[in-house]
């Protein structure tokens, strides 16, 4: 039997857990349901489809050589004091009973540090966990930059250093995305859209300081189709001005904060195009497709680290 260390995650929008073992990491997700047109969920319908189906994601996770050391968990949005959103306390309250059950250590981070823990497992850069780096993290949730610092007990500490002001990125794309006729959630269909585009598009973002504001998106877009836009067109001026935005940002923080690493996560980034943009201009790095999107893997991997640390 392996040595494993198990995790839930369950944010607003993806019912999933995972397991670290043998310096792998095994996932299993689902999606929550969002009815067709609608844009996201309410929280008490998360916990609903949450505690509905996170049976079924765990069945699906293999386990069989598997054993259990440590339990983890996301159990807030962010490690900033008052974050709270109650459709992770179905995946805290489910790694409470099975570390009772197992009568193993259990360990609490925030969903956001599950993200960057992906994102530095999944793009080989473990080193970045011992130094300063700055780490965006981009979904229909989040559009913020964090300054990543080691941490003794959790690991890392974020803090952070820049945002949006009104709309997030995930959220403009998936707006942008009904506007075009699109199923929620909507990037990778919009993705698939504006690579049909054959477009040149430089727009300028909207910056105050190192912050963001990305509302003026949503209706750039909604005149363009007004006007007699393509959908392909509109859906990648759509994601190149997120592009530019993010490298506005990043210029910005870079001045600020010294030439440190960058590395982005969430949902957002894995965009191909965005990706494609930001790597040409920026010494970055990004989680692979699987673990950009909603997953336990980085608190799986948190959790494994914590508990080294807490066993030496």
């Amino acid at each position: 039997m392996n040595k494993a260390y198990l995790a839930f995650d369950t944010s607003n929008y993806t019912t999933s857990a995972a397991v670290y073992t043998g310096g792998e990491i095994r996932q299993s997700k689902k999606l929550l349901p969002v009815k067709k047109g609608q844009a996201g969920l309410r929280q008490s319908d998360a916990v609903f489809h949450h505690t509905a189906q996170l049976h079924t994601v765990f069945e699906s996770l293999d386990l069989s050589d598997c054993k259990i050391e440590a339990v983890g968990a996301s159990v807030t949005p962010r490690s900033e004091e008052g974050s709270y959103m109650p459709c992770f306390t179905v995946g805290s309250s489910a790694a409470h009973i099975a570390a009772k059950l197992l009568d193993v250590p259990l360990y609490s981070f925030s969903h956001q540090q599950g993200h960057i823990a992906a994102a530095v497992y999944s793009s080989g850069r473990a080193e970045l966990l011992s130094r300063d780096f700055i780490a965006f993290h981009i979904s229909g949730g989040t559009t913020e930059a964090v300054l990543v610092t080691p941490d003794s007990e959790m690991i890392i500490s974020t803090r952070i250093i820049a945002q949006t002001l009104d709309l997030n990125a995930g959220q403009a794309v998936d707006r942008v995305g009904l506007m075009l006729g699109l199923d929620f959630p909507c990037g990778a269909q919009l993705e698939s859209l504006a690579l049909e585009s054959r477009e040149r598009f430089n727009p300028k973002p909207t910056l105050k300081g190192s912050d963001c504001c990305l509302s003026g998106l949503e209706n750039k877009c909604r005149k363009m189709l007004d006007d007699g836009i393509s959908g392909e067109d509109t859906a990648l001026f759509c994601l190149k001005y997120i592009e530019n935005t993010l490298k506005a940002m990043s210029r910005e923080l870079l001045k600020k904060y010294g030439n440190l690493p960058i590395l982005f996560a969430g949902g957002v980034m894995s965009n191909s195009i965005i990706k494609k943009g930001l790597s040409r201009e920026l010494d970055c790095c990004f989680a692979k497709p699987e673990f950009s999107c909603d997953n336990a893997a980085g608190v799986a991997y948190l959790t494994y680290l914590a508990h080294q640390r807490w066993m030496s």
